[in-house]
């Protein structure tokens, strides 16, 4: 029998951002309840909001999970079935901590934990986590509470709540509109129901597809950010005549475009947009970007007079910085889009709401709409297996530095940057892997700088 509580496996599962594992040799109730109890101790929570996704292990393990934090004195609510920026929400809405049972876009056979302070504030491995693991290792997360208060145990639905709270951020009015939404056997097929239902069939016509809960994923991986998962949803706006595309991931807090003709959109792009519509709120706003997004999200805001900042790329990074400065909206080109007045969460839903109101609000296809937005051709994310990362990306800064016109940082991985082109290449927190992001020009210049750099950073991995 695998002991999911020894100290080497408790370290292997407990990350950056999250918890996550395989299910049940790495992750299990007991490790759940462990948490549960650790989490009430190291955040002081007098009441904790728990919620799950539709995987088959997810209801046991948050009510695990519930168990742990009320040995530990703290008071539970339930809120059932939930999207990852559902628990957001209510964490926000209701003022209390939060824990949500989901692996995201994971496979079948994993599960994880993503935990926040009040006002979903995130917790990562600098802000508690690494507290939390630690005392699950030692067992000391097994005491009691202080006063030797056992908390108690309710339900709280706040489904309808959290419809109702996105749609007055993003109202969507104007044209009806056709619109396809995948939501890949995840929690989209939850909460979509709820906050179309809200809009009615006079506004959007809604085609679903793959909206059953099932954590089998048995129509194909709920990871849109691989764009073979959108075949489906292309071929279904195409056959629909829809006037648009939206996929979700599992636990949906991302959210990804398909415009009218059955092309995949960039989430740099729908950062861009979303951008403009909230500059149009709040002049001269700050806007994050991480350092992949492309390079058209900075110009357009500064064009509209916003004040465009660079992260690195990660939500903790994105939510730190916004909360620093204030800003109003945050895009990542992993399709995570964060609001400030969402309490900086991430919603993939309020996302695909802001899509909705900005095409409802003109008489033009998506693919115009967005024209001005998607600027400058951008080659997706290339892994390379990569044993001596730091050496690799050393050979590329001293090459291309030396080059006219070119500037380098290394913010995050090395970014190179040139007036007709940029690349950043980072390695990955958990694999031998360098993730190459390049942007030209064109597409003979983004494709002559893609292919010099891949050939250079595989050249070295074979060294």
């Amino acid at each position: 029998m695998v002991d999911t509580l020894s100290a080497e496996n408790v370290h292997a599962i407990f990350k950056a951002y999250d918890v996550r594992g395989t299910v049940p040799d790495q992750l299990d109730e007991d490790l759940a309840r462990a948490t549960g109890r650790a989490y009430v101790q190291v955040t002081g929570a007098r009441t904790v909001v728990v919620g799950h996704d539709m995987r088959p292990s997810s209801p046991g393990m948050a009510g695990a999970f519930a168990e742990g934090a009320t040995e530990s004195g703290a008071d539970v609510i339930m809120i059932g079935l939930a999207s990852t920026d559902q628990l957001y929400f209510a964490s926000g809405h209701l003022g209390h901590p939060g824990a949500m049972f989901t692996a995201s876009h994971n496979p079948a056979q994993y599960n994880g934990i993503k935990m926040c302070r009040a006002g979903a504030t995130p917790i990562g491995s600098e802000t508690g986590l690494a507290e939390i693991r630690d005392l699950v290792v030692s067992q000391a997360g097994a005491a009691s509470s202080a006063e030797g208060r056992t908390g108690s145990i309710s339900e709280h639905d706040v489904l309808e709540a959290y419809a109702a709270h996105l749609l007055s951020l993003a109202p969507v009015q104007g044209r009806r509109l056709k619109v396809v939404a995948d939501a890949g056997n995840g929690m989209a097929g939850w909460t979509a129901p709820a906050v179309f239902g809200r809009l009615g069939p006079d506004v959007v016509d809604l085609v679903p597809m793959y909206f059953e809960l099932d954590g089998t994923f048995p129509n194909h991986e709920a990871n849109p950010l691989d764009e073979e998962t959108l075949s489906d949803l292309k071929a279904r706006v195409i056959a629909e005549g829809a006037d648009i595309g939206l996929a979700f991931d599992g636990d949906a807090d991302r959210c990804f475009l398909v415009d009218e003709r059955g092309r995949a959109v960039s989430p740099s792009t729908l950062t861009a947009l979303i951008a403009a519509r909230e500059l149009a709120k709040e002049p001269g706003a700050t806007i994050i970007h991480n350092l992949i997004t492309s390079r058209a999200v900075p110009e357009l805001v500064s064009e509209l007079g916003g004040v465009p900042v660079r992260t690195r790329v990660g939500h903790s990074y994105i939510k730190a910085t916004m909360a620093e400065t204030d800003a109003i909206f945050g895009g990542e080109h992993s399709g995570h889009f964060y609001f400030r007045d969402f309490w900086r969460a991430d919603s993939g839903m309020l996302a695909a709401l802001h899509a909705l109101a900005a095409l409802a609000e003109v008489d033009v296809p998506l693919s115009e709409l967005l024209a001005d937005y998607e600027r400058y051709p951008m080659s997706g994310e290339i892994n390379s297996t990569v044993t001596d990362q730091a050496a690799v990306m050393d050979a590329l800064e001293a090459q291309y530095a030396a080059e006219v016109g070119v500037t380098t940082d290394r913010l995050d991985g090395l970014t190179v940057s040139h007036a007709d082109w940029t690349f950043n290449v980072r390695p990955s927190n958990t694999e031998p892997l360098l993730r190459l992001n390049a942007e030209g020009k064109d597409t003979p210049t983004m494709t002559a700088v893609r292919d010099d750099v891949l050939a250079q950073i595989r050249a070295g991995a074979s060294r």
